[in-house]
């Protein structure tokens, strides 16, 4: 840790880096920024390099539970516990869209990639999705510059009635596939304990990976076919796609609720209650 950013009174709930250029790699000296969404719903842009706060906005009204950038770092999406998505722009501080589709259910996920055209057949140069914690993910396709923003698609996954609640429930995961364009990976409570592949292009299901348990976290390799999913035994599990022998391995100390591949694809993070492990992954 070379630095340390400023303190807020209030609660940090989600964090994200801003994306560089494609292939390029941040100059010496050039500054880097982290995008943060807060219990008081204000997201804040931090400069990493200065150790200082640059931006604050108040697009929520509501604690913030996920945020990420678009993918050439020019838009901020937050999404809040009551279910609002937010599109700000961290250049003007507008914000310029608020989504109310997934309302009354807190975002768990909110992922941009960049748009395949001819997978697809819409405008705009952009992929992005939310989930909310009712099962339901959205698809949209963007062009932030042209002020566009269309729904390509919706989803809702079957339950059986769950006594616990929504608050004691395995979380609604998804995200899109790196190695299978027009695909996204959607892992939550269910009908089954599985993975589900889902083509956008065809609209259906295309296949499902049985899972030993309902994940608690779950991410995609961006350098080879295969997934990290935690669960809340304590296990960690590698899983080739799409098929193939898992791999699963302990070392955590509780759930294991966050797992996050580098962009290489040669590391990956995972955390628990007190623990955090970062693995080299080895091997084709």
């Amino acid at each position: 840790v070379t630095g340390s950013l400023p303190i807020s009174l209030q609660s940090c709930q989600c964090v994200a880096w801003k994306p560089g250029p494609v292939g390029v790699w941040p100059c010496p000296g050039e500054s880097q920024h982290v995008v943060a969404g807060y219990s008081d719903g204000t997201v804040r842009v931090f400069s990493v390099s200065r150790t200082e706060m640059e931006l604050k906005m108040h697009p929520h009204a509501a604690a913030l539970t996920a945020i990420t950038y678009s993918t050439d770092g020019e838009m901020i999406l937050s999404g809040g516990k009551d279910g609002i998505v937010a599109v700000s722009s961290p250049r003007t501080g507008m914000t310029i869209h608020v989504l109310a589709d997934h309302r009354g259910s807190p975002i768990t996920v909110l992922q941009c990639t960049r748009k395949q055209y001819h997978d697809l057949g819409v405008e705009g140069g952009e992929l992005w999705l939310a989930t909310s914690c009712d099962r339901r993910v959205s698809v949209w396709a963007s062009d932030w510059l042209q002020d566009k923003c269309e729904l390509l698609d919706w989803l809702s996954f079957p339950a059986p009635a769950g006594p616990e609640g929504l608050d004691g429930l395995p979380p609604s995961l998804a995200a899109f596939c790196p190695w299978e364009h027009g695909v996204l990976v959607y892992v939550g409570f269910g009908m089954q304990k599985e993975a589900l592949f889902y083509s956008l292009r065809k609209k259906q299901v295309l296949r499902k990976i049985s899972l030993p348990a309902f994940a608690t976290s779950l991410s995609l390799s961006p350098a080879a076919p295969f997934m990290a999913i935690g669960f809340g035994d304590r296990l960690l599990r590698l899983q080739p796609c799409p098929a193939g022998d898992p791999q699963d391995y302990g070392g955590h100390d509780d759930t294991v609720h966050f797992c996050r591949f580098a962009p290489s694809g040669r590391r990956l993070l995972t955390a628990s209650h007190s623990a955090v492990l970062v693995w080299e992954l080895t091997g084709g």
